[in-house]
């Protein structure tokens, strides 16, 4: 690692404490992963930036503060079935990858998810299954899942991906038709209720139904 990746890394890293991301075992996880290895190259400079950044399909990598702090939100202990929907460039999943037993993640585009794919085989992810599909239907055939986490904003509450969860699952998800939307928080309780937590307000790209 050159001395500038080196002190970018840092200063993202003192930027996430800072911000209210304390999680020990999520932010040696994020310092680990190479975050240029997810950006188009022209943007590599910019890649340790605590800032969102474009990628293809007109979708964003999410700013490093919103997947550290969703991150912590789920919870993980290492033994979960995690679902993301919204695959992307493959940077959030590559760290749940690394925080959880085995991740099930979700791309509606197609070329997006096999880029995505040939990262993971780069970096020696091998526990993650990849699909391309609509993301808002979630993964029946695979459900229940421990933890769902969106890397892209539900209209309303995801009740169909609510319905996926297991005893205790907990649900991540940035909710809202605006340009801004609430992250919200739903734990399913013993008595099959859920509760829901409001975390911060942010802004996501919208999940949208079917495939690209």
């Amino acid at each position: 690692m050159s001395e500038g990746s080196f002190q970018a890394r840092a200063q993202l890293l003192l930027a996430l404490r800072k911000g209210g991301v304390t999680d020990p075992r999520v932010l040696s996880v994020m310092e680990q992963t190479p975050r240029d290895a997810f950006v188009d190259p022209h943007f590599a400079t910019s890649a340790w930036d605590d800032a969102a950044l474009p990628i293809a399909c007109g979708q964003t990598i999410s700013q490093p503060f919103v997947v550290g702090a969703m991150t912590a939100a789920l919870e993980l202990t290492g033994s979960e079935k995690v679902l993301e929907i919204g695959t992307g460039s493959g940077y959030q999943t590559a760290i749940l990858s690394k925080l959880a037993r085995r991740v099930f993640t979700i791309e509606r585009y197609r070329s997006m998810m096999k880029t995505a794919q040939a990262r993971f085989e780069a970096l020696g992810l091998n526990n993650i299954v990849a699909q391309c599909s609509d993301g808002g239907l979630g993964w029946p055939r695979q459900a229940p899942f421990d933890r769902i986490i969106l890397t892209c904003a539900a209209p309303s509450q995801p009740d169909a991906l609510l319905s996926q969860l297991g005893p205790g699952g907990i649900l991540v998800a940035p909710v809202g038709a605006g340009a801004v939307q609430e992250l919200l928080r739903y734990r399913l309780r013993p008595d099959g209720v859920f509760e829901e937590e409001p975390l911060m307000d942010v802004r996501f790209v919208p999940l949208l139904p079917g495939t690209g």
